[in-house]
């Protein structure tokens, strides 16, 4: 019983964005970068299906390691979150920069490890963050940092250091409150530029 709900948990993490990508193209014509918001979100789809196909390899059981998969996964939220963030920046030296910091984030992880590619992603988020609140200045963005850093940390850490698999379930859905606020500000200043 539990493994189906840490199931469920995992498959709604990928099957939400992918199909918010999905809407998302061609769509959003006031964003000045919109052909990059379905890859942001397929790419967050794609980096919960790499950890499905981790967790094969553990049982399903939380394992706190560096494997080809728990790469990908980092990799493609790196790249999810970067496409979002430039999605909205004119700016070209901006946005090489906050590619080149997401290409740091990726390649940290073999060169060095988890930790250092974790570090990068903090900045990827917090450009997001700024990126995004000086476009859209809509309170909703506060759900971003809220379930998609706090609470994800939060759960992961319980995991990380009680071992308990039931903090596991909420991780997944979290991440996913995060990636539907995102759609829903694009859906939200779509109506306030037309």
């Amino acid at each position: 019983m539990f493994f189906s709900f840490l199931f469920l948990a995992h498959l709604q993490a990928s099957i939400i964005p992918i199909s918010l990508g999905i809407r998302s193209i061609k769509k959003f014509k006031h964003i000045r970068n919109n052909q990059l918001l379905p890859f942001g979100f397929i790419f967050l789809g794609l980096a919960s299906i790499s950890e499905m196909i981790d967790h094969t390899q553990t049982s399903w059981i939380y394992v706190d390691h560096s494997s080809l998969f728990n790469w990908l996964f980092y990799s493609f939220l790196s790249l999810g979150l970067t496409c979002l963030s430039i999605s909205v920046i004119k700016n070209k030296f901006i946005q090489k920069t906050n590619f080149c910091i997401s290409l740091c984030s990726i390649i940290s992880y073999f060169l060095f490890d988890k930790t250092i590619a974790l570090l990068f992603q903090v900045i990827i988020s917090i450009l997001l963050i700024i990126n995004w609140q000086r476009v859209f200045k809509d309170w909703l963005l506060v759900l971003y940092p809220i379930f998609g850093i706090f609470f994800t940390t939060f759960f992961g850490t319980r995991l990380s250091i009680s071992g308990d698999q039931f903090w596991h379930v909420f991780i997944g859905p979290s991440g996913t409150i995060s990636v539907l606020t995102f759609y829903l500000v694009l859906k939200r200043s779509d109506k306030k530029f037309t």
